[in-house]
């Protein structure tokens, strides 16, 4: 069974995020092609990028990043709920994004991303990201408003035209980790052939 992480790309004190990520989940839940589960990054919590090699050329030394890896390692792709800030995306993301390398490789990505203008130009920052580390990101892309899509900024009231757009943007996930499976599997056995 594909599984597909739902990141949590804020940790701000009373982020809008998890209305958001667990809107995404709830909607996935309902499905039966790929099990979804929520990855908050609060949960998570690393320093700024402190390895004295860069994640494609060694093993990690921290263990801090050691737990980051084998958190994300297991699936097969991610959603990225991620508000925008100042035109981009947080930078705690960017930084948990940065800690790894191949444990983001070979798998698809789709972004819903929520902020005034819908949060479109964080995403297309980590579009550019997630292309560098080998991920395929998927074109549907769900865009929330915090002026017309929250109550007073506050309370998640989704248009059903998003359910929709998500509908699209997990097909193409759930699809896309299934055809770059066998990249994923020829990269493990490269991994178990050189270790």
């Amino acid at each position: 069974m594909i599984r597909i992480g739902i990141i949590l790309g804020s940790t701000r004190p009373n982020r809008n995020g998890p209305q958001v990520a667990q809107w995404v989940l709830d909607m996935a839940s309902g499905r039966d092609d790929a099990e979804f589960e929520l990855i908050d990054l609060r949960d998570h919590p690393l320093p700024h990028l402190d390895e004295p090699v860069a994640p494609m050329f060694g093993p990690s030394v921290h263990e801090h990043t050691r737990a980051w890896a084998e958190r994300i390692a297991p699936f097969d792709g991610f959603v990225i709920v991620t508000p925008e800030y100042n035109h981009s995306a947080p930078g705690v993301l960017k930084n948990a994004i940065d800690h790894l390398f191949a444990q983001w490789a070979d798998k698809a990505v789709g972004f819903v991303s929520y902020g005034a203008g819908g949060g479109v130009r964080a995403v297309e920052q980590l579009r550019l990201v997630c292309g560098a580390l080998g991920m395929a990101d998927v074109s549907h892309q769900v865009t929330i408003s915090v002026l017309t899509d929250f109550e007073n900024y506050t309370t998640f009231t989704p248009d059903d035209r998003h359910a929709t757009a998500l509908s699209m943007l997990l097909d193409q996930v759930v699809a896309w980790s299934r055809a770059l499976a066998p990249l994923r599997q020829a990269s493990t056995e490269t991994t178990l052939v050189n270790s």
